[in-house]
This record gives C-alpha cells, structure tokens and sequence, in this order.
C-alpha cells in the first residue's frame, strides 16, 4: 500500500490536532486508508506524520492540493513538511 511520511514543525499540539481530525472526512474521501502521527520526545511540536493510501495517484493529489496547504497553515504548520513516498511496507516484527 503507498505511503507518505511528513515531518514538520507546528505551534501548538492541542490545535493542530483539532484541526487533523477536523480534515478527515476530506482525508478519507481522497482515499487515505490510516494515519500515524508520532511526536518528538525531544521536541514534542515536532511531528511525523505517516499516512496510507489506496492508490499512489490519489496520495500525491492530495499532497499537492490547496487544500491540504490551506489546512496545515490554518493548523499552525511553521516549517516547511518534509515529505517522502513509499511503495510498500513491509512488517519484519512476526516470524
């Protein structure tokens, strides 16, 4: 299944979590499967955000959108994401 992690920084946890979970009738109807998000222990306003989607096609339509941009200032992103694309994942815990 593709994936895509994004790293950035945000103000604020409280808000920016609202505001995610406030997008995910629109994440979802663009054909995301799951979302992660893990926090920096060091720096808990830094996030990486792991996301599973049906299609590829689907996936970098929906980072390229307005919308998408839109939503993440309006969340309080302040750094530019850093994004990486994954074909596949593969569970090496069982076995």
């Amino acid at each position: 299944m593709p994936s895509v992690l994004i790293r950035h920084k945000i103000a604020n946890y409280a808000k920016w979590k609202r505001a995610v979970l406030a997008f995910k009738k629109f994440r979802k109807a663009s054909g995301e499967k799951s979302f992660r998000c893990y926090r920096s222990s060091a720096s808990p306003n830094l996030v990486t955000v792991v996301c599973c989607w049906s299609t590829t096609a689907k996936m970098k339509k929906f980072i390229k959108s307005a919308d998408l941009r839109k939503a993440m200032r309006s969340a309080g992103v302040v750094s530019k994401p850093e994004i990486q694309f994954f074909a596949k994942a593969e569970d090496l815990s069982v076995g």
